[in-house]
């Protein structure tokens, strides 16, 4: 696992194809704030309720000047089902590689009824017009989750 990220650094870039197979990279969203949140696996109910949260705000992220993309190591047809089924409006970002997981430092060993293993630490980054890590949610709880990082958004000039 790569250093762990704080606010000020410079967000690690990375090159994923999305839900439609188009390449998204952090310089495609140059001059725009970035949501760049982070989730284990589509269809999962919290999963479900961070993507559709995140869809139902989308409008007033646009707003903000603040763009929002979910990476999962799911596959892009995988997001694609996913988005179709849950009329979802944000971009999702396949990670099969798991190498900006690890950059962004939140692949990681969990722990589940006492077994351990690899997976994905629910995480969200704003990452201001800069290309720095401005602000970042560890360890996500889903319920209000959508509306903070909206508040961050908003206050970020």
């Amino acid at each position: 696992m790569s250093k762990k990220l704080g606010r000020g650094d410079k967000a690690p870039d990375f090159e994923l194809p999305d839900d439609r197979q188009k390449l998204r990279t952090l310089k495609s969203y140059a001059g725009r704030k970035l949501v760049l949140y982070f989730y284990p696996k589509d269809d999962t109910s919290s999963c479900t309720k961070q993507a559709v949260d995140f869809s139902t705000l989308k409008p007033e992220f646009d707003k903000s000047g603040t763009a929002i993309l979910g990476i999962s190591p799911d596959s892009p047809e995988s997001h694609g089902k996913f988005k179709t089924k849950h009329k979802l409006t944000i971009d999702l970002g396949s990670d099969a590689t798991k190498a900006v997981l690890d950059a962004y430092g939140v692949w990681a060993e969990k722990s589940l009824y006492g077994r351990k293993f690899m997976g994905v630490v629910r995480t969200t980054f704003l990452i201001g017009r800069d290309g720095r890590i401005a602000e970042i949610w560890p360890k996500v709880r889903v319920p209000g989750h959508a509306e903070a990082v909206l508040a961050a958004a908003r206050a970020l000039a």
